[in-house]
């Protein structure tokens, strides 16, 4: 076993003190990852991030004290949380190989109490041996199944809707949507699903109306029924419409049903859908993005707006004078050049949590009194991080050699002009469906902080640009999605923003990729390249990690991928034409890109001469959970950017 970290080269130089505590400020554990208040307002559930795990509390609102946790073994997260009563919080536990990687439900639900130092109670799930909590199973408790929230029905204080799936179709066959007792254990069937992989949603009387879900082929189906027993009546087959559409709600009177919609062009709408001819007719759609988050009110539960993120974050709602959407204008206007969101509210709507944000602002909670119409500060999420001393970021429109509008962000560190500067390129992972978005990155603040403008591209195949945009990334790995890349880096260094000759291509998972793709396809383009938890060897998709484990996954590395893949898609095979130095890491338990990946373009750049910096950390997988190797990583990574991209390079006020 390696040690906590360990590095291929042979001298590796001395950090400097400044990165050092530059690192320590800007990456730090949030103090909540998420928190909601209690249907009462007497109390607040907050999931919270310690020593590489996800625990759940429940405190007093009034003085932040706390009353009860549920914190599970090595690598488990809590996954989600609901409170469905005033004094109960059922919380869903996973486990993660990964800070890139969302945590994978167990199949289990855990009951947390508001009483003082309640023990977690497990309801539902598999395990019947005790764990760190020192809780059993109930002797009704089915091992044989996998158990996930399906609703926390609101109508109901003493039971939830449960998606039950046997272990041996588990992500792949038919679920059951059941009803599942709190006190006693027990459930029961309401519904049935038509299709695979399904999810169900409820209306406000918490009666299963829709199923939606994809075989082996990830072609979505969605079905609607009348009411419980009725039979399942299709709305949609996206292997003959070639649209996808998903649930989001209903009405306030369950009279009307509204969902989302794929194009065949263009972004995605919100529309209204009659549940009696199943007709649907667009509500809201934007000329450039997809909805990015529907509104929903929180007194009736019915979406009544969404948010579009184009380039800044815009709201727009179904009716705007509705009350909601008044409410939603005032906080608002109170906040401005922020994004507000609603997080949770009290059964009688006289009590608001609100999370204030930015791209300076990691976000603040403000209790929101409606009667008084007034905000007042709770929690930070990071009250060490001054948003006045944090770099703001600028979006950007370019377009591609071949005329496709591509949209991105560009930060330059505070306190600098945007001229000449050295010039970080930071790809996203994903890579389809994902995007970079507006909102507070650390790890953006991190490298403008050190002085380096960064450069963020959605190239094709990221989300939030319509299904077209979406598809138009398919086998284009290595080509036409690297050449997007390449196209905004040109126009950077064009516009003046970016010196040509100390620019770094960076990313993670597919970012690594594309970083060692750069730096092969454009060596006198990029000083440098850094790859994390990349996949360099594409051929290796196909037999080893865990998309390749499944028949849908199958399906999609053939449709997304593509079986030819050529020596010249993958930067393994590529080594000989990188000459710009490479900085790589990876972590030894990654289940997505495993660390063979990683090894392999390392000994294939150390054939051609140039061997790499190397780290591999244990007991982590796709990304770092545990605080002292993400630091320890990023003492790394800008010390090898300030050797590659200069000494001289200006530093950003601080």
């Amino acid at each position: 076993m390696p040690p906590a970290a360990w590095s291929a080269t042979a001298d590796s130089p001395e950090l400097p003190t400044d990165i050092g505590r530059l690192v320590d400020k800007l990456i730090r554990d949030d103090v909540f990852i998420d928190v909601a208040l209690s249907p009462d307002g007497e109390h607040f559930a907050a999931t919270t991030r310690k020593q590489g795990r996800t625990g759940l509390v429940i405190g007093r609102v009034d003085d932040m004290s706390l009353v009860s946790t549920l914190a599970g073994g090595t690598d488990s997260h809590v996954s989600g949380f609901w409170w469905v009563n005033d004094t109960q919080v059922v919380a869903s536990m996973g486990e993660s190989f990964g800070q890139l990687e969302a945590p994978r439900d167990f199949g289990e639900l855990w009951v947390l109490s508001a009483a003082e130092r309640a023990r977690p109670r497990l309801i539902a799930g598999w395990r019947g041996a005790e764990l760190t909590t020192g809780t059993r199973l109930a002797r009704n408790q089915d091992h044989t199944s996998f158990v996930f929230m399906a609703d926390p029905l609101r109508s109901d204080d003493r039971a939830i809707l449960v998606s039950v799936e046997s272990f041996e179709s588990v992500g792949e066959g038919y679920s059951t949507a059941e009803r599942l007792d709190l006190v006693s254990g027990r459930r029961s069937v309401v519904a049935r699903a038509p299709v695979p992989r399904a999810s169900f949603k409820v209306d406000h009387e918490g009666e299963v109306r829709f199923a939606w879900g994809a075989g082996a082929d990830n072609r979505m189906r969605t079905y609607y029924r009348t009411s419980r027993g009725a039979a399942w009546r299709l709305v949609n087959d996206e292997s003959e419409s070639d649209r996808v559409v998903v649930p989001i709600g209903f009405a306030a009177d369950n009279s009307m049903a509204y969902v989302q919609s794929s194009h065949p062009q263009g972004p995605d709408s919100i529309d209204r859908l009659d549940l009696s001819t199943l007709q649907r007719t667009i509500v809201l759609r934007d000329a450039n993005v997809d909805p990015h988050r529907v509104l929903f009110d929180p007194e009736t539960g019915a979406p009544f707006g969404a948010v579009f993120m184009d380039g800044i974050p815009r709201t727009r709602f179904f009716d705007a004078e509705s009350p909601p959407a008044r409410t939603q204008r005032s906080l608002e206007a109170a906040f401005p050049g922020q994004q507000v969101t609603l997080r949770s509210t009290t059964d009688d709507g006289s009590r608001q949590l609100v999370v204030v944000s930015s791209d300076r602002n990691p976000g603040d909670y403000f209790h929101f009194d409606r009667s008084a119409n007034q905000a007042n500060l709770w929690a930070s999420r990071s009250g060490w991080i001054d948003p006045a001393r944090m770099s703001p970021r600028t979006p950007i429109r370019i377009t591609a050699r071949d005329g496709l509008v591509l949209h991105g962000y560009l930060t330059v560190p505070l306190g600098l002009a945007s001229k000449g500067l050295p010039m970080i390129v930071l790809v996203h992972g994903g890579p389809f469906g994902v995007r970079d978005t507006f909102g507070y990155d650390s790890e953006v603040q991190l490298l403008a902080a050190r002085g380096y403008a960064v450069l963020q591209i959605n190239f094709r195949g990221s989300g939030g640009y319509g299904a077209a945009f979406v598809r138009a990334g398919s086998r284009e790995w290595g080509a036409a999605m690297q050449d997007d890349v390449t196209d905004a880096t040109r126009w950077a260094i064009e516009a003046g923003h970016a010196d040509p000759d100390r620019i770094c291509i960076y990313g993670s998972s597919y970012g690594g990729y594309a970083a060692l793709m750069g730096a092969a396809k454009e060596p006198d383009l990029y000083a440098c390249a850094a790859g994390n938890v990349g996949v360099y060897d594409l051929g290796m998709m196909f037999d080893r990690g865990d998309i390749q484990q499944r028949r849908s996954g199958q399906t999609f590395l053939k449709e997304w991928l593509g079986t030819a893949i050529g020596a010249d898609a993958s930067p393994v095979a590529l080594a000989e034409r990188i000459t710009a130095p490479v900085f790589l890491a990876a972590g030894e338990q990654d289940r997505r890109a495993p660390p063979e990946q990683t090894l392999a373009m390392a000994e294939a750049l150390k054939a051609a001469g140039r061997p790499p910096e190397l780290t591999i950390y244990p007991r982590e997988g796709h990304g770092y959970y545990l605080l002292e190797n993400r630091r320890d990583y990023y003492r790394r990574l800008l010390a090898f950017f300030d050797r590659h991209l200069g000494e001289e390079s200006p530093r950003a006020v601080r």
